[in-house]
């Protein structure tokens, strides 16, 4: 059963700590690359600022984005703006979608995110979370997969897990951090491949963070996935 309340209280301390360490920074530092691809630093604060109200828009029953090139257009507007700019409106985004998420509401109910996903509104908070953490990884600042919290470890690897499940391009894998283990691929009896390893590396591989060089593979090469 997930629990929105929790998931809420943890998005405010992945928040906080992401607005502590980011405060270290400067402005010049804000426009140097991020380790995401064509993004600065100042496009992941950016882009993690419009999530908040992206997402507080899917939990009030509006379109997430008004379309992809809005999206991306906002971010390529506000990515640019000074450090002080940048963390006060992250700090006030995510002060929105707590007070959203306070709201009396159906939890149970079906929202609609991008691309027509659907999910129900109790993982929205999950979702959020998920941004908050993997992003602060993303801005190259000293937080890595390591430092992650282990809950959110295992939810995310459950929850990507199970986004690749049934994909046909992805043999039938079972994944293993020594302890837990999961499924994910084309659906068959017996999984085809086992990839081991710690979780901060199979959460690095699932979400397009590591290339799996710290994973064993056994039964096949290590399954190629798509992109997220």
């Amino acid at each position: 059963m997930i629990d929105h309340g929790h998931d809420l209280a943890s998005v405010r301390d992945a928040t906080d700590r992401l607005l502590t360490a980011a405060a270290k920074l400067d402005n010049a530092s804000v426009a140097e690359p991020s380790r995401l691809p064509g993004w600065s630093r100042g496009h992941v604060l950016a882009h993690l600022a419009r999530n908040a109200d992206a997402l507080v828009n899917v939990l009030e029953g509006r379109p997430m984005y008004p379309s992809g090139e809005a999206r991306d257009a906002d971010i390529e507007r506000d990515a640019p703006r000074p450090l002080d700019v940048q963390l006060t409106d992250l700090r006030d985004s995510a002060a929105r979608i707590q007070e959203t998420g306070a709201a009396p509401a159906d939890w149970s109910r079906t929202v609609e995110l991008r691309n027509g996903v659907t999910d129900s509104a109790s993982r929205v908070p999950f979702r959020r979370w998920a941004e908050v953490e993997l992003h602060h990884v993303d801005l190259g600042i000293g937080y890595e997969l390591e430092d992650l919290p282990a809950e959110f470890s295992e939810r995310e690897i459950d929850f990507l897990a199970a986004r690749f499940s049934g994909h046909p391009e992805v043999p039938p894998t079972r994944l293993t951090d020594g302890t837990r283990a999961w499924r994910t691929g084309r659906e068959a009896s017996q999984p085809e491949v086992t990839v081991s390893g710690p979780a901060p590396d199979l959460l690095g591989w699932l979400a397009g963070r590591r290339d799996g060089s710290g994973l064993t593979v056994q039964g096949g090469p290590l399954p190629a996935l798509p992109p997220l």
